[in-house]
């Protein structure tokens, strides 16, 4: 090896060796700053009408776009943490209502009306005996549920460092991917071993898979949610507002999903003997609020995207799995990038390939 062979293998050496580093220290900030990355990209050309409007000025624009990503994240969820708490002890008073109004003495008529209600209701008689223990199970029960609200949401107090910790990190960076973002994003576009055409055919994937992924879910959540919570109002399901957010919450999951709030309240309606309105639930939920995900969502991201449906199910799936709630976001857009990539080594690579000779 001569001296400048021996040079760059020490140079790359050490390179590595930093990139190592690097990684280990920036590892805790790696969900905050791709949540960040994505906030930032899909608010950029509104930044950049706000930048001109200001006289060309991009601190301003940043500090105004971070505050009001900051107030719609927070209030909301403060706004909805105080409803579930106050709704967890109405719920409490309401089954201790229903209770003093003869509901238990009620029951055991109301489940044999039911499908499969002589079962539920001798297992009920079995396990319970008398009245007054039917009415401490269900006492107990509402005390239970109320007790775990309040109680999953002191759980969330006291780890509320590190949530507040990621979120001003996400907070943070964002700031700056208004404020330095173009300046870093032509940095790392010159930085790239790749012909330009190539690096352009990847950052518009890139854009428009990020696009499509996020309009795909954020508005085929808010669909469903809409759906259900005129459900939840027009059969007068108690506190329509908390369900239909809870329901958009849990939209994007692809296993439950909104019948985890739309299931439990059709069997509140067959509960308490309104039948019809449970069917009529149970129907809405099943035929319109979780079968319009398979539509829209193909619709929004399969399209905007260019991901076939099997790859694109696959790859929520699994970035779910990894990542978590950002793989719902991060899985597709790496199938994306996969996909793109596959297209430039098809154009640059195989179409120079030596056709094979014919067999004599």
């Amino acid at each position: 090896m001569n001296r400048q062979q021996i040079f760059a293998v020490c140079f790359f050496g050490v390179l590595l060796a930093l990139f190592y580093q690097m990684g280990l220290m920036f590892r805790p900030f790696v969900f905050p700053v791709l949540w960040a990355v994505i906030l930032a990209h899909l608010c950029f050309p509104l930044h950049i009408r706000l930048s001109a409007w200001l006289g060309g000025r991009e601190s301003p624009s940043a500090v105004l776009l971070t505050l009001a990503a900051l107030a719609l994240v927070v209030v909301p969820l403060v706004v909805l943490s105080v409803m579930l708490v106050k709704e967890a002890g109405s719920a409490e008073r309401a089954v201790r209502e229903w209770i003093a109004s003869g509901g238990v003495q009620q029951l055991p008529d109301r489940l044999s009306g039911l499908p499969g209600g002589s079962v539920a209701r001798e297992w009920l008689e079995r396990i319970s005996g008398r009245e007054s223990d039917i009415e401490q199970f269900v006492l107990s029960s509402a005390k239970t549920f109320s007790k775990f609200i309040v109680g999953e949401l002191s759980d969330l107090v006291r780890d509320i460092f590190m949530l507040v910790a990621d979120f001003l990190v996400m907070m943070f960076t964002l700031f700056f991917f208004f404020k330095d973002g173009r300046q870093w994003l032509a940095s790392l576009y010159a930085l790239i071993p790749l012909e330009a055409s190539h690096k352009d055919k990847i950052l518009a994937r890139l854009d428009q898979t990020i696009r499509a992924v996020v309009k795909g879910i954020v508005l085929t959540a808010i669909a469903q949610g809409l759906l259900a919570g005129a459900a939840y109002a027009v059969l007068g399901v108690p506190f329509p507002m908390v369900l239909m957010a809870l329901t958009i919450l849990l939209a994007p999951l692809p296993f439950g999903g909104t019948a985890l709030i739309w299931g439990p309240v059709a069997l509140y309606f067959l509960w308490v003997g309104a039948v019809g309105k449970g069917l009529v639930m149970l129907a809405w939920g099943i035929g319109v609020v979780s079968t319009i995900d398979q539509i829209l969502k193909p619709l929004f991201i399969g399209q905007g995207a260019q991901i076939p449906v099997l790859p694109l199910t696959f790859s929520v799936l699994g970035g779910l799995a990894v990542y978590g709630i950002l793989g719902l976001f991060l899985g597709p857009i790496l199938v994306g990038l996969f996909l793109t990539a596959l297209q430039i080594y098809r154009d640059e690579y195989q179409q120079h390939l030596p056709v094979p000779p014919a067999a004599s």
